[in-house]
């Protein structure tokens, strides 16, 4: 297989041919993006430890979202998707179209009594240490859930606060099985800023706990395990959620058209959002995101005074950004910020990049 690239005027002529055929057969769907290769684009390349999916897919890519069209799946590999340091990634032109296929560096091996899987030796999407504290400090509680957690009901010595090492008891739903329990309290109220809508309800992270008796009984004691700061009656406990961001989706665009969307809230309440910050969208599951979805932001454009029509006039959105969903709840989402060429603020819009 060759590595060299096709000229130019073989991709300018075929991509001619196709345009020509589609309308001689009257099609009426969009011509796909183009896939347009990064200046600079390495013929091949070594993963190395500390890159990122995302950082890779900038380096061949101008619109580094369209990933999944330039990935060449190998279905002799274990795990094509994933790709490990030492693996070497080369580009080639099929049909005219750019393909990066990879070759394992090395075979990706457990030693015995290891308890790690080879999907968390890949490389992950986007740096774990921008979000993995993030995640566990933040939740995104619909109402419905918040009704019906469980709650602390009573402190041991009829205190009104507790510590790590206190005993604490609570009520309500504890599913079975499960010991180790997040303590929560809600915090700010996600709402859509068209229609109201309650999207959902900030998680504030309290601290931990281990089941002291059954959870079958009507109360059920506690040790908190720990604090963020002081657990308070009525704080919910819910069962803690293994929340692992991996390398097993791609970045790509949403498969439907987003109306509406905008950045709601961001983590620590700052009023200028830029790279790396944590925002709240307020889209979810339920209007078809998913992790790995990239949205590009865009701030509304200004009025202003037409000279000659003596009316307002407002200008169109300036594109200033890109985000990447991470986290997906029914309603509402968290993206981190990838790219602002501009100080960015609560309010502006996401679409479809």
């Amino acid at each position: 297989m060759s590595n060299s690239r096709t000229p130019a005027s073989s991709s300018v002529t075929g991509a001619v041919r196709a345009l020509l055929l589609a309308v001689a057969l009257g099609l009426a769907a969009p011509l796909a993006a183009a896939l347009e290769l990064a200046e600079g684009a390495p013929e091949s390349y070594i993963v190395k430890k500390g890159d990122t999916l995302w950082g890779i897919a900038g380096m061949y890519l101008e619109k580094p979202w369209l990933w999944p069209e330039l990935w060449d799946v190998n279905p002799q590999i274990d795990n094509p998707h994933l790709i490990f340091p030492g693996d070497e990634l080369y580009l080639s032109w099929v049909d005219g179209k750019p393909r990066l296929s990879v070759r394992r560096g090395r075979d990706v091996k457990l030693t015995p009594n290891m308890r790690v899987s080879p999907r968390d030796l890949a490389i992950p999407v986007i740096p774990l240490d921008q979000i993995g504290a993030f995640l566990r400090r933040h939740r995104i509680l619909g109402a419905e859930e918040l009704d019906n957690a469980a709650y602390v009901v009573a402190a041991s010595e009829e205190r009104l606060i507790s510590a790590a090492g206190d005993t604490v008891y609570g009520r309500g739903y504890f599913p079975d099985d499960e010991r180790s329990y997040g303590i929560y309290r809600a915090g700010d109220v996600y709402r859509d800023p068209i229609t109201l809508e309650i999207l959902g309800y900030q998680g504030k992270d309290i601290g931990d706990a281990q089941l002291l008796s059954s959870n079958r009984d009507e109360v059920t004691t506690l040790e908190v395990t720990r604090v963020t700061e002081e657990v308070r009656i009525t704080d919910r406990l819910l069962p803690l959620e293994e929340r692992i961001l991996d390398a097993t989706f791609q970045p790509r665009a949403p498969g439907v058209d987003l109306e509406n969307a905008f950045m709601i809230a961001v983590d620590g309440g700052v009023s200028q959002i830029g790279t790396t910050d944590i925002v709240v969208l307020n889209k979810g599951a339920r209007d078809g995101l998913e992790r790995g979805h990239v949205l590009a932001i865009y701030q509304a454009g200004g009025m202003t005074f037409d000279e000659i029509a003596r009316n307002n006039v407002r200008l169109p959105d300036t594109r200033a950004g890109l985000a990447m969903v991470f986290e997906v709840a029914e309603k509402a989402s968290y993206a981190l910020v990838l790219k602002a060429s501009r100080v960015l603020k609560v309010m502006d819009k996401v679409k479809n990049p």
